[in-house]
């Protein structure tokens, strides 16, 4: 939504420098790469300094920048203020409450947070007009910048939040007010920072408990932390899976060659028939079956629900299916890697067509205690699927998992990075083969699916 110079100096307390008072901002950017011309620029210090980047953002645009101070040789507008990123949420929090009449929507979990959230865009984009986030702009500054970017008229905004320690959910909360939210999944995800599984629950609940009692909390009838959660609700709660006493439930699942799922639903609203998924795993049924919940409490006719859910595409390195011009099938789910997530990604392996399967894995960071336990469970599950190779990148408390697979009987390679990964595949893989790559985003496996796709990195 648009803000003047003089307002955001007042909502955050800050002090304008330069600039016409009444000029107006259209929203923030926090790359100055990729800056927006009449956009704000928030300097952010994560990792780099945004002040550096400061006179780029006025180059390419920029109509004011948030900062801390004023670098050297910036004579652009600037909003002066104590912490940028604070003041980036203030901002945020001043622009919600000004959409009054829209909907918001959390979506918050260990896994699947960016494909719900594209596939509930999609489930109501053909009859309200939707702002969600973009890519995976889910933390502190990522949602700020979602809800300033957000029209006026916007319907429904679908904000995917992101949880890697205790009081995030609730801080961002703070800001978005949502009115709905969907827990995909509990799982061990960011469990190093998190507690565990216990603290895992803790802080999704965080979110579920923000709920008014007016809202609504669709959480996964098939996880086993959901009584954890629904019992911290002030919301009324829908369970959402295929257990038999699921609120919506999904029957007839069926996935096909290239991991597209189909199913029905069974719904308070009446049933939805004949969803086809275009993202791939079986996995996303739940997803998808969350999203329609929502979709189908907002009023959305089932009939459009269904069609809205088969046009969301996935986002870039998640369950990616492509073939390489030697033939080689290759499924990159390269972006980042949970237990849960790399359990989905080796069922869908074993799921395609192929003379010969090949999972190139690494690391699962961020688990703590947990992670020698669950790389040696995902070691022996992918030996127990009868995968042909399993190729693993065995630095970053990955070798436990060569280890268990080993044992369990699988034909395992042990390679010292993803560059020797690919080195390997594209010399072993072959044409009619199947290749999947999944691993934490550190470990850069997308090297792998680039090379047998003869793309760039």
């Amino acid at each position: 939504m648009p803000l003047t110079l003089a307002s955001i100096a007042t909502i955050t307390g800050g002090r304008l420098v330069g600039g016409d008072p009444d000029a107006t901002v259209h929203g923030f950017d926090f790359d100055s790469r990729v800056q927006t011309p009449g956009a704000g620029f928030v300097a952010l210090v994560d990792g780099r300094d945004g002040h550096d980047f400061v006179a780029d953002a006025h180059a390419a645009g920029a109509a004011v920048a948030l900062v801390a101070r004023i670098p050297e040789g910036v004579h652009g507008p600037c909003v002066v203020v104590e912490d940028p990123l604070r003041a980036l949420g203030a901002l945020a929090a001043a622009a919600r409450a000004e959409l009054q009449a829209t909907r918001v929507v959390a979506v918050a979990g260990s896994a699947g947070k960016t494909s719900t959230k594209e596939l509930l865009a999609g489930a109501l984009a053909p009859v309200r007009r939707v702002h969600a986030n973009a890519a995976s702009h889910n933390n502190e500054f990522g949602l700020p910048v979602t809800i300033l970017g957000a029209a006026a008229d916007t319907e429904v905004l679908v904000l995917e939040m992101g949880e890697r320690f205790a009081g995030d959910l609730e801080y961002l909360c703070g800001i978005a007010r949502p009115e709905i939210g969907i827990v995909t999944h509990v799982g061990l995800a960011h469990a190093e920072h998190l507690g565990g599984r216990e603290g895992t629950v803790g802080v999704l609940a965080e979110m579920v408990s923000a709920l008014p009692g007016s809202g609504l909390a669709v959480l996964n009838a098939d996880c086993d932390g959901t009584a954890a959660l629904q019992a911290r609700s002030a919301a009324p709660v829908l369970t959402v899976g295929r257990a038999a006493d699921a609120d919506v439930r999904i029957e007839r699942l069926v996935v096909d060659d290239a991991l597209r799922a189909s199913f029905d639903l069974t719904t308070p609203w009446g049933p939805v028939e004949g969803v086809r998924l275009a993202v791939r795993g079986e996995h996303q049924a739940s997803n998808a079956a969350q999203a329609a919940t929502v979709a189908l409490h907002l009023g959305v006719p089932a009939a459009a629900v269904a069609a809205g859910l088969g046009t969301a595409q996935g986002a870039a390195w998640r369950m990616e299916l492509a073939r390489s011009p030697h033939g080689v099938t290759v499924l990159n789910d390269a972006y980042n890697a949970s237990p849960g997530a790399m359990e989905s990604a080796l069922h869908a392996l074993v799921r395609l067509p192929a003379e010969h399967r090949i999972a190139v894995l690494g690391a699962m960071l961020e688990l703590g205690d947990h992670s020698e336990a669950e790389h040696r469970r995902l070691g022996a599950l992918a030996a127990g699927l009868g995968l042909d190779t399993i190729v693993v990148v065995p630095t970053d408390g990955a070798a436990p998992l060569a280890e268990a697979a080993e044992a369990a009987g699988g034909n395992v390679v042990r390679v010292a990075d993803a560059a020797a990964a690919a080195s390997w595949v594209t010399d072993h893989a072959a044409c009619g083969d199947a290749v999947l790559v999944k691993a934490s985003r550190r470990v850069g496996l997308e090297r792998v699916a680039a090379a047998l796709l003869e793309v760039a990195a």
